[in-house]
């Protein structure tokens, strides 16, 4: 049943985005209007100074578009991507970049489907098109043996790219990672964020945000914008469609050392995802984050950012 609720609900916003894109006369794979496009566009480069540390922002061509890659830490650390999750953009890590950026080389990549700085000029991508447009970003830094922290949809990305034969990752952290060890949890709770995409409110907002944190007033008010502008502005997109779980065989593939968090409050994932990831993965470790949601990188920021640190060095 959750399997055909989540199909049910991502093809209402398919049919969404198509009737929009129709209407649309910007042509622009994620926003519908150029002036709602520099609305959001301001409100990251607000919410990216919350970083409040030293950063480069770089526009990489690729064979699908431009990649918008945000690039902190010292130049001789070791290599760390990381992925945010949907529609939070790489300004998400701003409780935790500071802890991994000080040994870390930092590369924060905004997704090309999702609200953010990346623009995407072909079709939706295949999975294998994913796969190609990060391993072009790689190659472009000449990044091996790197971690990779992935939240949420970041975390589904980071566990495909690990399934990709001769891949150059290392370390893997992955922060509620959706639709990736089991279909959706709680799919009734999470009925706020379709609603809040198909017709967005500041009410509806608020409604997900407690849906998704235990604790919401920690939000930054000025990403709080940023995280709204993106649910109210930008098309929805059938990319989570593509969004299966890994089959057992793709989890054993992946020999990476692995280290995977949910919050005790998660909507997304369940001891039943853990329970996967400790059955599956050769080299897992799992922990439960207490007083923690799906957005556990910012409901408990110190005690996640120490997991990670702990784990990565």
């Amino acid at each position: 049943m959750p399997k055909l609720y989540f199909r049910l609900a991502v093809l209402l916003l398919l049919i969404t985005s198509c009737a929009s894109t129709k209407k649309a006369k910007f042509d622009d794979y994620v926003f519908k209007t150029k002036s709602e496009k520099q609305a959001y566009i301001s409100s990251y480069d607000k919410a990216l100074k919350l970083w409040d540390i030293p950063y480069s922002e770089e526009n990489i061509k690729t064979t699908y578009g431009t990649a918008h890659v945000i690039i902190a830490g010292p130049k001789n650390g070791k290599d760390l991507v990381l992925l945010h999750g949907m529609d939070a953009s790489s300004t998400m890590w701003y409780p935790n970049i500071k802890p991994l950026a000080k040994n870390h080389r930092i590369y924060a990549i905004d997704f090309m489907m999702e609200p953010g700085k990346s623009t995407l000029t072909s079709k939706s991508l295949s999975l294998e098109e994913i796969a190609i447009l990060y391993n072009e970003i790689f190659d472009h830094y000449k990044l091996k043996k790197f971690d990779i922290v992935g939240a949420s949809r970041g975390g589904w990305i980071a566990t495909l790219l690990a399934t990709q034969k001769n891949n150059s990752i290392d370390k893997i952290v992955l922060l509620s990672p959706a639709q990736t060890f089991k279909f959706i949890d709680k799919v009734g709770k999470t009925t706020s964020a379709l609603m809040l995409k198909l017709f967005p409110s500041e009410k509806k907002f608020g409604k997900t945000l407690n849906t998704f944190s235990t604790h919401p007033e920690k939000i930054s008010p000025v990403y709080k914008r940023q995280f709204y502008l993106a649910n109210k502005y930008a098309k929805s997109n059938s990319s989570m469609l593509k969004m299966h779980p890994f089959s057992d065989d793709e989890l054993k593939s992946i020999t990476n050392p692995v280290l995977v968090l949910i919050g005790d409050h998660d909507v997304i994932n369940s001891d039943e995802s853990l329970e996967r990831a400790n059955k599956y993965l050769a080299k897992s470790k799992t922990q439960i984050i207490k007083d923690a949601g799906h957005f556990l990188s910012i409901d408990q920021a110190k005690i996640v950012n120490d997991a990670m640190i702990i784990f990565l060095e």
